[in-house]
């Protein structure tokens, strides 16, 4: 691995961290509140591509264990991991992944709608279709009360797939995607 390809990840992994500090939006019915950190997730993937969108986020979530105040509220350490927001945590690794391997596949042919739609399946969609089941199995709750429960978060991720999208196409040019053998 290039010492780009760590700056890349770490720089990634911090504006992850930088829009933990907007203040969280609690919903009051689901515990685990609205933040702007799956737009860094969604722009980890776009921007970066599937290995180093991934590794941002394993940076990330290291950070979030070593208890270090990465997320929204100034919260980190183990016990968030194994609490009803580690669904939606570990998603986004997961997420950054896919959104990535297909940025990279349509990256010759990327277009602005391209980038939402992708940002749209797997970082609206999957993110949700792991966090809620996984925090409704946390706190004893059915899963498809967990899955109602985040509809709320749609609206707001669906604008952050948008701006996602906007922003990677922006940037386009000096994406490491660019860089990358084959693409």
């Amino acid at each position: 691995m290039k010492t780009k390809e760590l700056v890349y990840a770490a720089l990634f992994a911090a504006l992850i961290a930088v829009l933990g500090m907007i203040p969280p939006l609690p919903l009051g019915f689901i515990p685990v509140p609205v933040t702007a950190q799956t737009l860094g997730v969604m722009l980890a993937g776009c921007f970066l591509g599937r290995r180093m969108g991934t590794l941002s986020l394993v940076v990330f979530i290291i950070l979030i264990a070593l208890g270090l105040p990465v997320l929204t509220g100034g919260r980190g350490g183990l016990a968030l991991l194994v609490g009803p927001s580690s669904g939606y945590i570990f998603s986004w690794l997961v997420a950054a992944g896919f959104i990535g391997w297909c940025s990279e596949k349509i990256w010759r042919r990327v277009r602005i709608w391209k980038l939402i739609a992708v940002n749209l399946i797997f970082g609206v969609l999957l993110v949700n279709l792991i966090g809620a089941p996984v925090m409704a199995l946390i706190t004893d709750t059915p899963v498809w009360t967990g899955l109602i429960g985040a509809l709320a978060f749609l609206p707001g991720d669906m604008i952050k797939a948008v701006i996602a999208a906007v922003i990677t196409m922006q940037l386009k040019e000096i994406s490491p995607i660019e860089d990358q053998a084959g693409v």
